[in-house]
């Protein structure tokens, strides 16, 4: 599952350069990002947010009580998703200029115009995101982790076939005015569409294996009270985070042009290791989870929860150190080339590197909102959310005052990371209410080794690229940030993991243990 996730991840990426290259840190950037968001905010409000919270645990459930181990429940699950994801597409596409105009300030008229016209070309693939996601907790609940975790890949590369394809079609974009019959629009918004129905359509033959009968359920089934209380509150939690979303990237697109796009590629790459290790973790533990809560054995909820932070400590602090200490260099590897130029790449990384800090509070506060959910507590989750969405609209809007144009859009990235660190610690207050002792303190133990052995290892990572520059009297910008990051993530990540294997931190000991034993053989 971490391979496949590794590979989605890195072509994920990939497609998300080459369109950076193609369109450059642009109002063409702000248009498409805004308009390739769409479907996935639609889908979270009415699908999304409530499979991958609370579909699963329910059809655990099912499978363990119902004869015919959950397989009506979960038809009927599709059915009603399928219905109404086709209804939320229709109405979606008819009123995309005003979905569009919710994320662009005023006074961005070209960039809203354009956002719009993407959003008629790609807001149709709402209906394959919303299946897609069904298909894939119907597996996920059986435990065929597989195909879900590749499916992302081929929907990376129809993108990445779609970004060439754009790149060899001869002409320019027109952005004022812009034009729905420009066939660079429409090679760009169909084929983001395109990839988002491979992606659903590679999932169906997994069902057939596991013996699953896609058919139509319609009627009444006894659950549907829970499960709309469950989503009732899952549904409120996306609104709070979409409003969240909607003031962040407004307040990213106030400042200079490119600000949505330095915004959310910085977040992206923030969520590159999240995506590998974390979610790869969290699907792997939420099963788990959901098995003790139907048990009852808090005892066995916590043990996982507590392993679930440590592990996402270990795994993600070193890596956010990375971040920190290479962020512009990064930036500056990934982003300066085609239309985009080092200084608009290094944005990107700054903003990277200001927010990095954020990766491990949104792992744990990931981890701690599916204890509740495992629970079929979804009101709580909905209520931390408020408080860190809350707190970042304030940050946000404060930092709109204070900075200047061409630092809104990290400010906004950094607002972001505050929030996750509240959440983490509203999170573990109240589950420490909730369940009883949490072993928080084993657990921020293994955060404060993590943060040691990191720190240390970023002290000798920079020093030894600085070194190296300055040996070989690299001046480049281009060069120099090629060597900061080879050599910075080299030593960084090594040595930090290596430390944490010397301070003998527990949840090292099997890959010590693998080391070990290859050694010995040789």
């Amino acid at each position: 599952m971490a391979i496949a996730t590794i590979v989605s991840r890195v072509t994920g990426l990939l497609s998300k350069l080459l369109v950076a290259s193609a369109l450059g840190v642009t109002i063409g950037l702000d248009a498409y990002t805004i308009a390739n968001t769409l479907p996935t905010v639609v889908n979270e409000l009415l699908l999304g947010g409530v499979l991958t919270s609370i579909a699963i645990p329910l059809l655990v459930r099912a499978q363990k009580d119902d004869a015919d181990h959950g397989e009506s429940y979960a038809q009927w699950m599709i059915t009603m998703g399928t219905v109404l994801m086709g209804v939320a597409t229709v109405v979606s596409v008819a009123l995309a200029p005003l979905l569009t105009r919710l994320y662009i300030p005023a006074g961005k008229e070209a960039s809203a115009e354009l956002a719009t016209v993407f959003s008629y070309l790609i807001l149709p693939g709402i209906i394959f995101y919303g299946l897609s996601a069904l298909i894939g907790a119907v597996l996920n609940a059986r435990e065929v982790f597989g195909p879900p975790a590749w499916a992302p890949v081929l929907n990376n590369l129809v993108v990445i076939a779609t970004v060439v394809v754009y790149m060899i079609v001869p002409g320019e974009m027109s952005l004022n005015p812009a034009r729905m019959g420009d066939v660079k629009v429409l090679v760009l918004g169909i084929g983001t569409a395109l990839g988002v129905g491979v992606q659903t359509a590679i999932m169906v033959p997994a069902l057939r294996r596991i013996g699953f009968k896609l058919r139509w359920r319609w009627g009444w089934d006894r659950r549907l009270s829970e499960f709309g209380g469950l989503a009732f509150w899952v549904l409120l939690y996306t609104v709070v985070s979409q409003v969240g979303m909607i003031v962040t990237l407004r307040v990213a697109g106030a400042g200079d042009e490119g600000g949505v796009g330095v915004f959310t590629y910085a977040w992206l790459l923030s969520q590159v290791p999240y995506g590998v290790l974390g979610v790869s973790l969290l699907t792997a533990l939420m099963p788990r989870m959901s098995r003790a809560a139907a048990n009852h054995d808090h005892d066995e909820l916590v043990r996982d929860l507590a392993l679930g932070n440590r592990m996402s400590s270990v795994l993600l602090m070193p890596i956010a150190a990375l971040m920190t200490i290479a962020g512009p260099a990064i930036g500056v590897v990934l982003f300066s080339f085609g239309k985009t130029d080092p200084a608009a790449a290094e944005r990107i990384g700054i903003a990277l590197a200001l927010s990095a800090f954020g990766l491990v509070p949104f792992a744990i506060t990931m981890m701690q909102l599916r204890v509740f959910y495992a629970l079929k507590d979804a009101r709580t989750p909905t209520l931390i959310n408020a408080v860190m969405v809350a707190f970042r609209v304030a940050i946000s809007l404060w930092f709109l005052n204070v900075a200047d144009p061409d630092e809104v859009a990290v400010a906004a990235s950094i607002a972001m990371s505050l929030s996750f660190v509240v959440g983490a610690i509203v999170g573990q207050v109240w589950l420490r209410i909730r369940l009883g002792r949490l072993r928080t303190g084993y657990t921020v133990w293994t955060v404060c080794l993590t943060i040691v052995a990191s720190a240390i290892a970023c002290a000798v990572g920079m020093l030894a690229a600085k070194a190296l520059i300055s040996l070989f009297g690299i001046t480049g910008p281009v060069s120099a940030a090629w060597v900061k990051v080879v050599v910075e993530s080299v030593i960084v990540l090594g040595l930090s993991f290596g430390l944490l294997a010397l301070f003998r931190v527990p949840e090292m000991k099997p890959a010590v243990d693998k080391i070990i034993r290859l050694v010995r053989r040789r």
